[in-house]
């Protein structure tokens, strides 16, 4: 690794000449032996001879301008003849709009040698021995062949602090999209790896991109939004959403999606999205970043679901209504298998059947702005307003060094997170209505008068169901869908 300690200290939210890049390069391709194959000039030539329904920004920009939702599954296993018929199923039964390639656990953590043994050992059993497909390990010509069987753009979906060779591979493989960031694939995912490590990695990703886009070649980045999937306000992950597309932009990254986790309340939820993409667009533009393309991504619900396959609909559908009433760009579908471990590529189909279905009859409907709504938008913008802030000041106006900072200070907190570098002071649960709202704020730099009102609608729950403000609340909100129900009712 070039970079030395004392540079890391120093990060800033900096463009990367090409030189200091290409150098970065040299190491990063030592990484793993199929780094060897990337050469950028054949990668750029490659993505440009690519069909334009290949292309996820194509697609996005198309879906954004007609106000129409796309549909995309996640999916991955071990060997690339059987990711290749999943692919291909999905894209024809399930009706898929754009597909993805999610990567195993192994390769995010950068251990090639055990993702080589996962490999070995589905060869021997003859089923996935990894959940994931470890594109690093399979290299440039297995991962073209992946693109060079479907006929719908392919995204890269992992969950990886240091994602700078799977960047490697897989753009110079024709994926026309990569989902992370410095933040969203490490704090809800990695107990130990520090944010200053990551947001170098990640600039190197970003960069990246940049390289390509540079010379005419369009690749869509995605925000993990949803961070831990649990019970996480929109003040929160809009907030890493921007700062994220700000670090990204930096770098020369011209087309993002901005993803959000679904939280179960309807006006919740379509507040979120509307929101989501205002601010980051309003960030961009006054932090000087004027050409940049913003979608959004709608994650249905990532917590407990349903043992019972009819009921686990009912939470598709439910999100899929909240995307779709809510102009979201794509929504990544979940299964009615849920519950019952890794869904076969059937149960995928039958959420994307499900879930385009319904995007069909909601086409040109909306949800009317009511007084209910627009409170909502305006807490959310307010309550982002005011973090961003902190975090650009504890920066001295740098927004990395403002992130790294506001990690140590709590200002940035992710609710359930296991890394060490986040505070883990803040506590949500649901009110009445089933909103998500702040149990404890920690040291969110919020005004008093926001902080009231999550306290004082939580405390009208508590008043209703006659039980005590607490933790437990916070635990029975966890399992509740799952259960059948948004708000978990005192003795239910």
């Amino acid at each position: 690794m070039l970079i030395k300690v004392g540079v890391k200290m120093n990060i800033k939210n900096k463009f990367w000449e090409e030189d200091n890049f290409l150098k970065q390069r040299e190491e990063v391709l030592k990484q793993w032996p199929t780094g060897k194959e990337i050469d950028l000039e054949d990668a750029v030539e490659y993505q440009k001879g690519l069909d334009s329904k290949k292309k996820m920004t194509f697609k996005l920009m198309k879906a954004k301008q007609e106000k129409t939702t796309l549909i995309q599954p996640r999916v991955g296993v071990a060997l690339p003849k059987k990711q290749i018929e999943i692919l291909q199923y999905l894209e024809k039964e399930g009706e898929a709009d754009v597909l993805s390639t999610t990567i195993d656990k192994y390769s995010r953590q950068n251990k090639y040698q055990e993702a080589k043994r996962g490999i070995e050992e589905s060869q021997e059993m003859g089923r996935s021995m990894l959940k994931g497909f470890p594109a690093v390990n399979h290299g440039l010509k297995v991962c073209r062949k992946l693109l060079e069987a479907v006929d719908v753009p392919l995204q890269v979906r992992h969950g990886t602090p240091d994602a700078r060779l799977l960047a490697e591979i897989t753009l110079a493989a024709g994926f026309t999209d990569f989902e992370g960031g410095s933040i969203s694939s490490n704090i809800p995912y990695a107990k130990d790896f520090s944010p200053i490590d990551s947001i170098i990695y990640w600039q190197y990703v970003d960069r990246l991109v940049g390289f390509y886009n540079k010379r005419g070649v369009n690749i869509n980045r995605e925000t993990f939004g949803p961070l831990t999937g649990t019970l996480v306000p929109p003040a929160i992950s809009h907030s890493i959403n921007i700062i994220e597309s700000l670090l990204a932009a930096e770098q020369g990254v011209k087309y993002l999606s901005l993803g959000y986790g679904q939280n179960g309340n309807l006006i919740q939820d379509v507040a979120a999205i509307k929101t989501l993409s205002k601010l980051a667009s309003e960030y961009l533009v006054n932090e000087g970043y004027k050409n940049v393309e913003v979608t959004t991504v709608f994650h249905q619900w990532l917590g407990g679901f349903p043992q019972d396959e009819a009921k686990s609909y009912a939470v598709i559908n439910w999100g899929t209504t909240a995307a779709a009433l809510s102009n979201a760009t794509k929504i990544v579908v979940k299964t009615p298998h849920e519950a019952s471990g890794l869904p076969s590529k059937e149960a995928n189909a039958c959420g994307l059947k499900t879930s385009k279905q319904l995007i069909s009859m909601l086409q040109n409907q909306n949800l009317e702005q009511s007084d209910k709504l627009n409170r909502e938008q305006e807490m959310i913008e307010s309550e982002v307003k005011q973090i961003l802030a902190k975090v650009l000041e504890l920066g001295e106006g740098d927004w990395a060094q403002g992130t790294i900072k506001a990690f140590e200070e709590g200002i940035l907190d992710i609710p359930f997170a296991p890394s060490k570098y986040n505070c883990g002071k803040v506590l949500t649960a649901r009110d009445n209505k089933g909103i998500v709202r702040f149990l404890d704020p920690g040291n969110l730099p919020l005004s008093e008068e926001i902080k009231t009102y999550h306290k004082n609608k939580i405390a009208e729950r508590g008043k209703i169901e006659g039980r005590d403000i607490g933790f437990q609340m916070v635990i029975d909100d966890l399992y509740a869908i799952g259960k059948g129900m948004v708000v978990a009712r005192s003795g239910k």
